[in-house]
């Protein structure tokens, strides 16, 4: 476990935590690390909402899938950042989305009833865990509102244009690479992956955009 300290600090659940306080808390709350490959499920639709997880290597994504076999990013997981919190918190029965593999990497996984209640050791951290988590969601779901304003937009160029302005606004320069590929961005923005890639060779002629594969200028 200690190979992973450095980045289960970064994670907002463990905010404000000494790395030696870190060590002691990975004891109490059961966390186990398990690996994945891409496109691997690491949490498939369906399962309990019991579980937390943690992504330290790799990138993982948070997909939904309709009734018609349409497919949805909703989210990507980078090292430090949580998935299915929202879920579980919310005691839905089962998760309505799936999460996958996008680079091999290493995931911890931990019972959500290890964080929020109180363990026989009368551990002192629950208290800010359960802050952090309520922190955690709270930046998800600004993530969340940012592409609903991004995917409300009524065009494919009008989402592009929309996504890649908030990308270098992140970035804060107009030169940046998103974490997509064309099908993840085209999965991401709803939108079909042959309408994307015109609209993207569009932009390009008209002097609106550079792009080399994930690398983008806004000009």
């Amino acid at each position: 476990m200690d190979d992973f300290i450095e980045v289960l600090q970064s994670c907002l659940l463990f905010d404000g935590i000494a790395p030696k306080d870190v060590r002691a808390m990975l004891g109490c709350l059961g966390g186990r690390v398990v690996a994945f490959d891409r496109d691997e499920v690491i949490f498939p639709e369906d399962s309990k909402a019991e579980n937390v997880g943690i992504v330290l290597t790799g990138a993982a994504q948070v997909v939904r899938n309709d009734f018609f076999g349409n497919r949805t990013i909703q989210a990507r997981v980078e090292p430090g950042e949580l998935f299915a919190e929202a879920f579980a918190c919310a005691e839905v029965a089962r998760l309505p989305v799936s999460v996958e593999g996008v680079k091999p990497g290493k995931a911890m996984i931990i019972r959500l009833r290890r964080i929020i209640e109180t363990c026989s050791s009368a551990c002192d951290f629950h208290s800010r865990m359960v802050m952090n988590l309520l922190k955690a969601m709270a930046a998800r779901n600004l993530q969340l509102n940012r592409k609903l304003e991004i995917t409300s937009q009524r065009t494919t160029r009008e989402k592009l244009l929309a996504y890649l302005t908030t990308q270098a606004r992140q970035a804060d320069s107009n030169t940046f690479t998103i974490p997509f590929d064309r099908q993840g961005l085209a999965d991401y923005l709803c939108v079909e992956r042959s309408a994307l890639s015109a609209e993207i060779g569009k932009l390009r002629r008209e002097g609106v955009l550079e792009s080399d594969r994930s690398k983008f200028t806004l000009m």
